[in-house]
């Protein structure tokens, strides 16, 4: 049902691509943001409001879609003479109709004066596991400087961005909360507004933008696997997150950073984008982002969610899973992107997920299948991990009392009705 991004890889790009020659780009942008843009007399972060530089005034969805990182003509005025470093990984590129360049390596040919790269989660070439520490480096590439974001710091530092003038921030999301590239948006508008620095964010496609579900955030349990008290599935671009972080005051202090969303083109909420590029080591292809929402709350315990196998997020499957209630059955090895994964080479029994269509809500029927049917509850959860994945303490004590799905998803309503009129205010595409 599901192609993988390698056997689907020249296809979607050059669909997506072959607008890069066919768009005619309808200027909606601010014309007096981009006068003052180009007398070089920029705001004070702390009284900057969001700028959002809209691809057109009507969406025309029959037309091929286009990344941000595409609209070259609309952001390049704004790096001209400047100092940029940019947040990157392997998804920040941008699409030709034979295939695809790198951010970097394409500004650089532009030249565009990069001073260095933020590497976030899985590092800037996404070879990293979940998890692992990304060390300082230098690009074999380009020879630029790569500064970790999930190391030592998780947030730029004012030294790090003293010799930078704006900072470009462009990674693929999934629209997770406990993904962790909007925690890094975060701490990086955060790192702009102290230092008092333009950031840039380019819009990609949110593959689970369609809909919005799951527990809430609680303020007591905000981390780095969810920063904000927001559903588990928000319904949002990432430039559209971002300017909610701005406007809604979540940055630490309450300060506003210089905030430029750069907006795609030909896209809705609705359509269904297939990633051309694997946006991290164990989101292999379609199906495994449609459940990812569902089956990532299995990161919190002790069930193997796909980790050591090419069929990561598509199945799920414990050694202590009662081998009677189950017909499938898989053993995890270290892989790419799962050097050592959870139940390593033990035989796992669960279930097979990877002919599931394309997800609309949160399931979880899957995590209360595994509880039902271990043979030692005890070993499902790592309550520590799971409180931080689902947000709550109350999920895990739902399932253990035996609430059906149901009766468990009837408690988000409220948060979940609330949060969309919030959202509201922010969506800067048709739904």
């Amino acid at each position: 049902m599901f192609r993988t991004f390698n056997e689907s890889l020249g296809d979607k790009i050059f669909k997506i691509q072959s607008m890069a020659f066919l768009y005619v780009f309808k200027s909606t942008v601010f014309i007096w943001f981009l006068t003052l843009a180009a007398c070089g007399n920029q705001p004070k972060a702390e009284n900057q409001e969001t700028v959002i530089i809209q691809a057109s005034e009507e969406v025309v969805t029959k037309k091929p879609i286009v990344v941000a990182a595409n609209r070259t003509e609309v952001y390049l005025p704004k790096l001209k003479g400047k100092s940029v470093g940019i947040i990157a990984n392997q998804t920040s590129v941008i699409f030709k109709k034979d295939g695809h360049t790198h951010l970097v390596d394409s500004l650089l040919s532009l030249g565009i004066k990069i001073k260095k790269v933020f590497a976030p989660e899985h590092g800037f070439r996404g070879q990293a596991d979940a998890g692992e520490k990304v060390k300082d480096g230098v690009d074999n590439k380009t020879g630029l400087p790569l500064i970790s974001l999930y190391g030592k710091n998780r947030k730029p530092t004012a030294e790090q961005l003293k010799d930078v003038d704006v900072l470009l921030f462009d990674i693929q999301d999934v629209g997770v909360r406990f993904y962790t590239y909007i925690a890094t948006l975060q701490l990086a508008m955060e790192a702009c507004a102290e230092n008092d620095i333009a950031i840039i964010v380019l819009d990609r496609p949110n593959p689970n933008a369609h809909y919005v579900d799951g527990p809430k955030m609680e303020a007591d349990h905000t981390g780095f696997l969810g920063m904000n008290e927001i559903p588990l599935v928000y319904g949002m671009t990432i430039g559209e997150y971002a300017h909610m972080i701005n406007q809604e005051g979540w940055l630490e202090g309450k300060l506003k950073a210089n905030l430029t969303v750069i907006e795609l083109a030909n896209w809705t909420h609705k359509m269904e984008y297939s990633l051309p590029i694997r946006p991290s080591p164990n989101l292999p292809n379609d199906a495994a982002i449609f459940l990812y929402p569902s089956l990532g709350l299995f990161e919190g315990t002790n069930v193997n969610a796909g980790r050591g196998t090419e069929f990561q997020f598509q199945r799920y499957g414990a050694s202590f899973l009662d081998s009677t209630q189950y017909s499938f059955s898989y053993m995890p090895r270290p892989n790419f992107g799962s050097k050592n994964p959870k139940e390593k080479g033990a035989l796992c029994f669960g279930k097979d997920l990877s002919e599931i269509p394309r997800m609309k809500e949160v399931s979880l029927q899957w995590l209360i299948d595994a509880y039902q049917n271990s043979v030692d509850k005890s070993k499902i959860f790592n309550t520590n991990g799971f409180t931080k994945h689902a947000g709550t303490q109350k999920l895990q004590q739902q399932i253990e009392s035996g609430m059906t799905e149901e009766e468990i998803k009837l408690t988000w309503k409220t948060d979940i009705e609330g949060f969309k009129k919030i959202r509201a205010n922010y969506l800067k595409y048709p739904e």
